[in-house]
């Protein structure tokens, strides 16, 4: 009897222990009661009630990416396409993400591949290849609504891989190669402009040095004739005073020797002398010349005499 009741016991323990959950942060555990939803569990411990409590889903609130495979998409322009699509979503309700619809997962991917489609089917291939971010926030807001009553947000939708047909991409290819090109031509000539700007004003700096350099000779050279026609006036006035200091002084002693009439009749024969030295053309002789020469010849002789 004892060995039945510690059977019983041991039972009971080990039925509770196994009943006795703990749930992780950041999780959810969905209770139901004969098949009926009884309770959410959030992060700690638990006690299920044995053979009546059941957890029918583990839900994680963190922030789930999940990555779609590749979509055939139509464009307005008749272009077939693959796009592929990254959603990051979080489960906000545990309730209704278990009751609200059947496979989430599936139901989101497929909504996401219509959504999808319709909002490429009003794009053009150019506008789909440049508009990334404005496809991102529409499909966004549309599958955020809808996926409400799911207990799921939609943080962000990105599209990861826009794939076109190999023959659009090879006349991408081309019409890029085409636009390097051009882009090419144009630096190129531009560099070619810049060049030739850079070599003319060069030689237009060369010219207007050349011009001021020998603009600064002439002013020199000018100023160093001035100065040798200045030096050399200054030296002739120079000339010129001693001349007419030396003329002064002479005539001063003459004037202190008070000479005689045979003495300036000398003098007036030398400066005649002077006039006559072979250079002038005329000789004007004047009319008293005989009468000076007479003079002079007098004088000589009383000099001899004496």
């Amino acid at each position: 009897m004892e060995e039945v009741i510690i059977g019983i016991v041991v039972l009971i323990v080990v039925i509770l222990v196994a009943n006795i959950k703990i749930v992780s942060q950041a999780n959810q555990f969905v209770i139901e009661r004969l098949g009926s939803f009884r309770a959410i569990w959030g992060a700690g411990l638990h006690l299920k009630m044995p053979f009546f409590d059941k957890i029918v889903k583990k839900v994680t609130l963190k922030e789930q990416v999940v990555d779609f495979p590749p979509q055939p998409v139509i464009t307005k322009d008749n272009v077939t396409m693959q796009i592929d699509t990254v959603i990051f979503f979080q489960v906000t309700d545990a309730k209704l993400y278990t009751y609200g619809i059947h496979n989430p997962m599936s139901a989101l991917e497929n909504f996401t591949a219509t959504t999808l489609r319709n909002i490429i089917g009003d794009l053009e291939l150019d506008q789909t290849l440049t508009s990334r971010d404005t496809i991102n926030t529409k499909m966004r807001a549309i599958i955020d609504e809808a996926t409400d009553a799911w207990g799921i947000k939609v943080n962000r939708v990105e599209l990861k891989n826009i794939m076109p047909p190999a023959a659009i991409k090879d006349a991408m290819e081309k019409q890029m190669k085409a636009e390097r090109e051009r882009r090419e031509a144009i630096l190129k000539a531009e560099g070619e402009k810049q060049s030739a700007i850079l070599v003319a004003e060069g030689k237009k700096e060369a010219l207007i040095r050349e011009a001021e350099a020998e603009k600064q000779a002439l002013i020199l050279a000018a100023e160093a004739r001035k100065e040798s026609q200045m030096r050399e006036a200054e030296g002739q006035a120079e000339a010129i005073r001693m001349v007419q200091r030396a003329t002064a002084e002479g005539i001063k002693m003459l004037n202190d020797a008070a000479p005689s009439d045979a003495v300036l009749t000398i003098k007036s024969l030398e400066a005649f002398e002077k006039a006559a030295d072979g250079k002038a053309t005329k000789i004007i002789i004047p009319s008293k010349i005989q009468e000076i020469a007479g003079l002079a010849k007098g004088v000589i002789e009383t000099v001899k005499d004496n």
